[in-house]
Protein backbone atom coordinates (compact mmCIF):
# COMPACT_ATOMS: atom_id res chain seq x y z
CA UNK A 1 0.00 0.00 0.00
CA UNK A 2 1.04 3.59 -0.93
CA UNK A 3 -0.11 6.84 -0.78
CA UNK A 4 -0.95 8.87 -3.57
CA UNK A 5 -2.23 11.59 -5.10
CA UNK A 6 -5.77 12.79 -6.16
CA UNK A 7 -8.17 12.52 -2.42
CA UNK A 8 -11.80 11.66 -3.72
CA UNK A 9 -10.79 11.97 -7.12
CA UNK A 10 -7.66 9.02 -6.88
CA UNK A 11 -10.72 6.14 -7.40
CA UNK A 12 -11.44 5.20 -10.93
CA UNK A 13 -14.78 6.95 -12.24
CA UNK A 14 -14.79 9.71 -9.25
CA UNK A 15 -15.52 13.45 -10.35
CA UNK A 16 -15.23 16.56 -7.89
CA UNK A 17 -15.80 20.14 -7.78
CA UNK A 18 -16.39 22.74 -5.46
CA UNK A 19 -17.89 26.73 -6.31
CA UNK A 20 -18.57 29.70 -4.50
CA UNK A 21 -22.79 29.65 -4.58
CA UNK A 22 -23.39 32.81 -2.28
CA UNK A 23 -24.17 31.17 0.70
CA UNK A 24 -21.52 32.58 2.41
CA UNK A 25 -20.95 35.99 2.43
CA UNK A 26 -16.93 35.77 1.50
CA UNK A 27 -16.98 35.80 -2.02
CA UNK A 28 -13.19 34.01 -2.13
CA UNK A 29 -14.54 31.06 -0.16
CA UNK A 30 -16.02 28.06 -1.71
CA UNK A 31 -19.61 26.87 0.10
CA UNK A 32 -20.74 24.15 -2.24
CA UNK A 33 -19.25 20.76 -2.93
CA UNK A 34 -19.88 17.83 -4.82
CA UNK A 35 -18.57 14.14 -5.17
CA UNK A 36 -19.83 12.13 -8.15
CA UNK A 37 -19.74 8.76 -9.31
CA UNK A 38 -20.19 7.76 -13.10
CA UNK A 39 -21.61 4.38 -12.28
CA UNK A 40 -23.71 3.59 -9.44
CA UNK A 41 -21.82 2.49 -6.36
CA UNK A 42 -22.76 1.06 -3.08
CA UNK A 43 -22.62 2.79 0.19
CA UNK A 44 -22.27 3.18 4.11
CA UNK A 45 -22.45 5.83 6.67
CA UNK A 46 -21.61 6.67 10.36
CA UNK A 47 -24.04 9.70 11.85
CA UNK A 48 -23.89 11.78 15.02
CA UNK A 49 -25.28 10.29 18.23
CA UNK A 50 -26.39 13.98 19.23
CA UNK A 51 -30.06 13.79 19.47
CA UNK A 52 -30.29 16.78 17.36
CA UNK A 53 -29.76 15.85 13.25
CA UNK A 54 -29.46 18.40 10.96
CA UNK A 55 -32.14 17.78 8.12
CA UNK A 56 -29.58 16.59 5.94
CA UNK A 57 -28.32 13.81 7.97
CA UNK A 58 -32.54 11.93 8.45
CA UNK A 59 -32.52 12.71 3.85
CA UNK A 60 -28.87 10.92 3.59
CA UNK A 61 -30.25 7.83 5.99
CA UNK A 62 -33.52 7.62 4.06
CA UNK A 63 -31.75 7.92 0.81
CA UNK A 64 -29.27 5.06 1.71
CA UNK A 65 -31.31 2.42 2.68
CA UNK A 66 -30.76 0.62 -0.31
CA UNK A 67 -27.36 0.58 0.44
CA UNK A 68 -26.49 2.49 -2.99
CA UNK A 69 -25.57 6.32 -4.28
CA UNK A 70 -24.19 7.81 -6.83
CA UNK A 71 -23.67 11.56 -5.67
CA UNK A 72 -22.90 13.84 -2.37
CA UNK A 73 -23.25 17.21 -2.30
CA UNK A 74 -22.25 19.38 0.55
CA UNK A 75 -22.65 23.11 1.11
CA UNK A 76 -20.69 24.83 4.19
CA UNK A 77 -22.17 28.29 6.12
CA UNK A 78 -25.08 26.89 7.37
CA UNK A 79 -25.84 23.90 8.84
CA UNK A 80 -29.70 23.65 7.81
CA UNK A 81 -30.36 21.75 11.26
CA UNK A 82 -33.29 22.92 13.72
CA UNK A 83 -35.17 25.09 10.79
CA UNK A 84 -39.11 23.71 9.77
CA UNK A 85 -38.61 23.55 6.17
CA UNK A 86 -35.03 21.76 6.69
CA UNK A 87 -36.27 18.40 5.39
CA UNK A 88 -38.08 19.86 2.28
CA UNK A 89 -35.06 22.31 1.61
CA UNK A 90 -32.36 19.13 1.69
CA UNK A 91 -35.03 16.72 -0.15
CA UNK A 92 -35.00 19.92 -3.03
CA UNK A 93 -31.66 20.17 -2.81
CA UNK A 94 -31.08 16.43 -4.19
CA UNK A 95 -34.04 16.85 -6.91
CA UNK A 96 -32.05 19.75 -7.99
CA UNK A 97 -29.01 17.96 -8.59
CA UNK A 98 -30.67 14.81 -9.83
CA UNK A 99 -32.46 16.82 -12.20
CA UNK A 100 -28.72 18.12 -13.54
CA UNK A 101 -26.72 14.85 -13.31
CA UNK A 102 -29.64 12.91 -14.53
CA UNK A 103 -29.75 10.55 -11.75
CA UNK A 104 -32.69 9.79 -9.25
CA UNK A 105 -32.65 11.71 -6.50
CA UNK A 106 -32.29 8.67 -3.85
CA UNK A 107 -28.94 8.40 -5.21
CA UNK A 108 -27.93 11.85 -3.54
CA UNK A 109 -26.35 12.20 -0.16
CA UNK A 110 -26.59 15.46 0.94
CA UNK A 111 -24.48 17.31 4.09
CA UNK A 112 -24.37 20.52 4.87
CA UNK A 113 -22.34 22.45 7.52
CA UNK A 114 -22.04 25.84 8.97
CA UNK A 115 -24.38 27.94 12.10
CA UNK A 116 -27.67 26.19 13.23
CA UNK A 117 -30.85 27.25 13.52
CA UNK A 118 -30.46 29.72 10.44
CA UNK A 119 -32.83 29.07 7.26
CA UNK A 120 -30.96 28.14 4.65
CA UNK A 121 -32.10 29.75 1.69
CA UNK A 122 -32.35 27.44 -1.37
CA UNK A 123 -31.54 29.98 -4.30
CA UNK A 124 -27.98 30.48 -4.06
CA UNK A 125 -27.75 26.47 -4.39
CA UNK A 126 -29.78 25.96 -7.12
CA UNK A 127 -28.06 28.66 -9.00
CA UNK A 128 -24.85 27.10 -8.15
CA UNK A 129 -25.57 23.53 -8.92
CA UNK A 130 -25.36 23.94 -12.77
CA UNK A 131 -21.90 25.31 -13.09
CA UNK A 132 -20.95 22.99 -10.03
CA UNK A 133 -21.55 20.01 -12.14
CA UNK A 134 -19.98 22.00 -15.13
CA UNK A 135 -16.88 21.55 -13.16
CA UNK A 136 -16.57 17.94 -12.13
CA UNK A 137 -13.11 17.04 -13.07
CA UNK A 138 -10.27 15.37 -11.26
CA UNK A 139 -10.32 18.41 -8.76
CA UNK A 140 -10.68 16.68 -5.41
CA UNK A 141 -9.17 19.96 -3.54
CA UNK A 142 -11.96 21.99 -4.61
CA UNK A 143 -14.51 20.28 -3.06
CA UNK A 144 -12.26 19.87 -0.03
CA UNK A 145 -12.40 23.63 0.24
CA UNK A 146 -16.23 23.83 -0.53
CA UNK A 147 -17.11 22.23 2.30
CA UNK A 148 -14.62 24.17 5.23
CA UNK A 149 -15.85 26.40 8.01
CA UNK A 150 -13.57 27.82 10.50
CA UNK A 151 -11.15 25.11 8.96
CA UNK A 152 -7.71 26.93 7.79
CA UNK A 153 -6.99 24.39 5.45
CA UNK A 154 -8.61 21.64 3.44
CA UNK A 155 -7.70 18.01 4.15
CA UNK A 156 -7.59 15.02 1.96
CA UNK A 157 -5.39 11.51 1.05
CA UNK A 158 -5.65 8.96 -0.83
CA UNK A 159 -4.15 5.27 -0.92
CA UNK A 160 -3.10 2.87 -3.62
CA UNK A 161 -3.65 -1.02 -2.10
CA UNK A 162 -4.37 -4.59 -3.54
CA UNK A 163 -7.57 -6.77 -3.60
CA UNK A 164 -7.66 -10.12 -4.83
CA UNK A 165 -4.72 -9.14 -7.15
CA UNK A 166 -6.15 -6.27 -8.22
CA UNK A 167 -4.78 -2.38 -7.90
CA UNK A 168 -7.84 -0.62 -5.80
CA UNK A 169 -7.61 3.00 -4.62
CA UNK A 170 -9.64 4.93 -1.47
CA UNK A 171 -9.27 8.57 -0.74
CA UNK A 172 -10.37 11.04 1.18
CA UNK A 173 -12.10 14.67 2.19
CA UNK A 174 -12.91 15.69 5.30
CA UNK A 175 -13.83 18.97 7.33
CA UNK A 176 -14.03 19.14 10.91
CA UNK A 177 -12.16 22.29 13.35
CA UNK A 178 -14.76 22.42 16.03
CA UNK A 179 -17.90 21.00 17.78
CA UNK A 180 -15.49 18.19 17.37
CA UNK A 181 -15.84 15.39 20.39
CA UNK A 182 -16.49 11.42 20.06
CA UNK A 183 -19.38 10.76 20.00
CA UNK A 184 -19.70 9.05 16.42
CA UNK A 185 -19.41 10.69 14.06
CA UNK A 186 -17.30 13.67 14.77
CA UNK A 187 -17.11 15.95 11.28
CA UNK A 188 -18.11 15.45 7.92
CA UNK A 189 -15.80 13.34 5.60
CA UNK A 190 -16.32 12.03 2.30
CA UNK A 191 -14.55 8.60 1.13
CA UNK A 192 -14.28 7.11 -2.11
CA UNK A 193 -12.85 3.76 -3.69
CA UNK A 194 -13.22 1.77 -7.41
CA UNK A 195 -12.78 -1.21 -4.65
CA UNK A 196 -16.02 -3.50 -5.30
CA UNK A 197 -17.44 -4.50 -1.94
CA UNK A 198 -20.85 -5.16 -0.95
CA UNK A 199 -22.95 -2.62 1.05
CA UNK A 200 -23.33 -5.25 3.64
CA UNK A 201 -19.25 -5.26 3.80
CA UNK A 202 -18.95 -1.43 3.33
CA UNK A 203 -21.01 -0.80 6.10
CA UNK A 204 -19.31 -3.53 8.96
CA UNK A 205 -15.89 -2.03 7.33
CA UNK A 206 -16.67 1.42 8.38
CA UNK A 207 -18.55 0.77 11.41
CA UNK A 208 -16.01 -1.36 12.52
CA UNK A 209 -13.11 1.64 11.89
CA UNK A 210 -14.98 4.41 13.34
CA UNK A 211 -14.50 3.06 17.21
CA UNK A 212 -11.17 3.60 17.00
CA UNK A 213 -10.46 6.43 14.40
CA UNK A 214 -13.11 9.26 14.09
CA UNK A 215 -14.83 8.38 17.82
CA UNK A 216 -10.98 8.90 18.82
CA UNK A 217 -11.15 12.75 17.96
CA UNK A 218 -11.85 15.74 20.53
CA UNK A 219 -11.47 19.50 19.86
CA UNK A 220 -13.52 20.74 22.23
CA UNK A 221 -16.22 18.06 24.14
CA UNK A 222 -19.00 19.36 22.03
CA UNK A 223 -20.86 16.63 19.91
CA UNK A 224 -21.89 18.36 16.44
CA UNK A 225 -25.59 17.82 15.18
CA UNK A 226 -24.66 17.52 11.58
CA UNK A 227 -21.63 15.21 11.36
CA UNK A 228 -21.73 12.26 9.40
CA UNK A 229 -18.92 9.93 7.66
CA UNK A 230 -20.28 7.89 4.45
CA UNK A 231 -18.05 5.88 1.74
CA UNK A 232 -19.05 5.16 -1.52
CA UNK A 233 -17.65 2.44 -3.46
CA UNK A 234 -18.41 2.06 -7.70
CA UNK A 235 -16.11 -0.92 -8.13
CA UNK A 236 -14.22 0.68 -10.77
CA UNK A 237 -11.02 -1.52 -10.34
CA UNK A 238 -12.01 -4.52 -11.41
CA UNK A 239 -11.53 -6.36 -8.07
CA UNK A 240 -13.15 -9.60 -7.41
CA UNK A 241 -16.51 -8.28 -5.15
CA UNK A 242 -16.04 -8.40 -1.10
CA UNK A 243 -18.66 -9.96 0.13
CA UNK A 244 -17.14 -11.52 2.96
CA UNK A 245 -14.75 -11.41 5.90
CA UNK A 246 -11.52 -12.65 4.46
CA UNK A 247 -7.89 -11.00 3.52
CA UNK A 248 -9.90 -9.12 0.75
CA UNK A 249 -11.65 -7.48 3.71
CA UNK A 250 -8.60 -7.10 5.85
CA UNK A 251 -6.92 -5.67 3.24
CA UNK A 252 -9.34 -3.37 2.79
CA UNK A 253 -9.90 -2.24 6.18
CA UNK A 254 -5.68 -1.50 6.54
CA UNK A 255 -6.58 0.96 3.25
CA UNK A 256 -9.47 2.15 5.10
CA UNK A 257 -7.66 2.84 8.42
CA UNK A 258 -4.77 4.20 6.87
CA UNK A 259 -6.97 7.22 5.45
CA UNK A 260 -9.34 7.93 8.24
CA UNK A 261 -6.12 8.05 11.03
CA UNK A 262 -4.81 10.52 8.33
CA UNK A 263 -8.01 12.38 8.25
CA UNK A 264 -8.16 12.17 12.55
CA UNK A 265 -4.57 13.64 12.59
CA UNK A 266 -5.39 16.60 10.21
CA UNK A 267 -8.78 17.62 11.83
CA UNK A 268 -7.01 17.52 15.23
CA UNK A 269 -4.18 19.17 14.28
CA UNK A 270 -6.98 21.95 12.88
CA UNK A 271 -9.26 22.65 15.99
CA UNK A 272 -9.93 26.00 16.28
CA UNK A 273 -7.32 28.21 17.38
CA UNK A 274 -5.13 25.26 17.59
CA UNK A 275 -1.20 25.61 17.66
CA UNK A 276 -0.20 21.92 18.51
CA UNK A 277 -1.56 17.98 17.56
CA UNK A 278 -1.84 15.91 20.64
CA UNK A 279 -1.85 12.40 20.50
CA UNK A 280 -2.30 10.36 23.47
CA UNK A 281 -0.71 6.95 23.23
CA UNK A 282 -2.27 4.08 25.65
CA UNK A 283 -0.31 1.44 26.25
CA UNK A 284 -1.14 -1.10 28.58
CA UNK A 285 -4.31 -1.57 29.28
CA UNK A 286 -6.46 -4.60 30.44
CA UNK A 287 -8.79 -4.56 27.37
CA UNK A 288 -9.21 -1.97 24.81
CA UNK A 289 -12.31 -0.57 26.39
CA UNK A 290 -10.29 1.01 29.15
CA UNK A 291 -7.06 1.96 26.71
CA UNK A 292 -9.81 3.87 24.79
CA UNK A 293 -11.62 5.40 27.84
CA UNK A 294 -8.15 6.45 29.48
CA UNK A 295 -7.17 8.01 25.79
CA UNK A 296 -10.47 10.04 25.57
CA UNK A 297 -10.33 11.81 28.58
CA UNK A 298 -6.78 12.73 28.74
CA UNK A 299 -7.05 14.36 24.91
CA UNK A 300 -10.91 15.73 26.34
CA UNK A 301 -9.42 17.12 29.43
CA UNK A 302 -9.44 21.16 29.48
CA UNK A 303 -6.50 21.61 31.61
CA UNK A 304 -3.95 19.50 29.95
CA UNK A 305 -4.86 21.25 26.87
CA UNK A 306 -4.20 24.35 28.53
CA UNK A 307 -0.85 22.90 29.52
CA UNK A 308 0.07 21.80 26.69
CA UNK A 309 -0.44 25.32 25.05
CA UNK A 310 1.96 26.83 27.77
CA UNK A 311 4.41 24.20 26.93
CA UNK A 312 3.94 22.99 30.82
CA UNK A 313 4.98 19.81 31.60
CA UNK A 314 2.12 19.23 33.95
CA UNK A 315 1.69 15.95 34.32
CA UNK A 316 -0.89 15.86 37.87
CA UNK A 317 -3.25 16.99 34.84
CA UNK A 318 -2.73 13.56 32.63
CA UNK A 319 -3.32 11.91 35.89
CA UNK A 320 -6.12 13.53 37.02
CA UNK A 321 -7.93 13.01 34.12
CA UNK A 322 -7.79 9.29 34.00
CA UNK A 323 -8.80 9.15 37.79
CA UNK A 324 -12.15 10.63 36.24
CA UNK A 325 -12.20 9.41 32.90
CA UNK A 326 -14.64 6.17 34.89
CA UNK A 327 -11.89 3.10 33.75
CA UNK A 328 -11.22 0.84 36.56
CA UNK A 329 -7.14 1.42 36.77
CA UNK A 330 -4.66 0.79 39.48
CA UNK A 331 -3.21 4.82 39.51
CA UNK A 332 -0.20 3.12 41.57
CA UNK A 333 1.00 1.82 38.21
CA UNK A 334 0.67 4.46 35.90
CA UNK A 335 3.63 5.93 33.85
CA UNK A 336 3.45 9.23 31.89
CA UNK A 337 6.04 10.85 29.16
CA UNK A 338 5.84 13.33 26.33
CA UNK A 339 7.39 12.81 23.82
CA UNK A 340 7.66 15.15 20.60
CA UNK A 341 10.39 15.37 17.83
CA UNK A 342 12.67 17.34 20.37
CA UNK A 343 12.77 14.14 22.90
CA UNK A 344 11.08 12.67 25.12
CA UNK A 345 10.68 13.27 28.91
CA UNK A 346 9.36 10.59 31.60
CA UNK A 347 7.17 12.80 34.16
CA UNK A 348 5.39 10.12 36.31
CA UNK A 349 6.53 6.59 37.85
CA UNK A 350 3.97 4.10 39.19
CA UNK A 351 1.63 6.93 39.95
CA UNK A 352 4.17 9.90 41.38
CA UNK A 353 6.11 12.05 40.30
CA UNK A 354 10.28 11.52 39.26
CA UNK A 355 12.85 14.15 38.46
CA UNK A 356 13.48 15.75 35.23
CA UNK A 357 14.40 18.75 33.24
CA UNK A 358 11.76 21.30 33.27
CA UNK A 359 14.16 22.86 30.48
CA UNK A 360 13.92 20.27 28.71
CA UNK A 361 10.65 19.10 29.34
CA UNK A 362 9.30 23.03 27.82
CA UNK A 363 11.67 22.54 24.74
CA UNK A 364 9.98 19.09 24.49
CA UNK A 365 6.64 20.62 24.42
CA UNK A 366 7.18 23.69 22.41
CA UNK A 367 7.24 21.47 19.38
CA UNK A 368 3.65 21.25 16.79
CA UNK A 369 3.31 17.48 17.34
CA UNK A 370 3.48 15.88 20.94
CA UNK A 371 2.57 12.53 22.33
CA UNK A 372 1.42 11.89 25.43
CA UNK A 373 2.67 8.45 26.16
CA UNK A 374 0.71 6.37 29.13
CA UNK A 375 1.69 3.09 30.46
CA UNK A 376 -1.41 1.48 32.46
CA UNK A 377 0.57 -1.80 33.62
CA UNK A 378 -1.84 -3.99 33.71
CA UNK A 379 -2.78 -5.92 30.17
CA UNK A 380 -1.57 -5.62 26.31
CA UNK A 381 -4.42 -3.54 25.12
CA UNK A 382 -3.53 0.15 23.33
CA UNK A 383 -5.62 2.73 21.72
CA UNK A 384 -4.50 6.27 20.46
CA UNK A 385 -6.78 9.41 21.14
CA UNK A 386 -6.01 13.02 18.67
CA UNK A 387 -6.21 16.87 20.26
CA UNK A 388 -5.20 19.94 19.97
CA UNK A 389 -4.08 22.21 22.73
CA UNK A 390 -6.56 24.81 24.35
CA UNK A 391 -5.78 28.42 22.56
CA UNK A 392 -7.32 32.29 23.39
CA UNK A 393 -7.91 32.17 20.18
CA UNK A 394 -10.41 28.98 20.21
CA UNK A 395 -12.61 31.63 22.74
CA UNK A 396 -12.23 34.26 19.91
CA UNK A 397 -13.44 32.44 17.37
CA UNK A 398 -16.57 31.12 19.21
CA UNK A 399 -17.51 33.88 20.97
CA UNK A 400 -18.75 35.94 17.34
CA UNK A 401 -19.31 32.54 15.53
CA UNK A 402 -22.37 34.16 13.87
CA UNK A 403 -21.17 37.23 13.44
Amino acid sequence: MKTIDGGVCAAKGFLAAGVHCGIRKNKTKKDLALIYSEKQATAAAVYTTNLVKGAPLLVTKKHLENGTARAIICNSGNANTCNANGIEVAEEICSLLAGTLKISADDVIVASTGVIGQPLDIAPIAAGIPPLVALLGKDSTSAAQGIMTTDTKPKEIAVEFTVGGVRCRLGGIAKGSGMIHPNMATMLVFLTTDCAISAKMLQKALSGDVAGTFNMVSVDGDTSTNDMVTILANGAAGNPEIVQEGADLDSFMQALNTVTVHLCRRIAGDGEGATKLLECKVIGAKDQETARTVAKSVICSSLTKAAMFGADANWGRVLCAIGYSGAAVDVTKIDVAFRSPKGRVEVCKNGAGVAFSEEEAKQILLEDEIEILVDLNAGDASSTAWGCDLTYDYVKINGDYRT
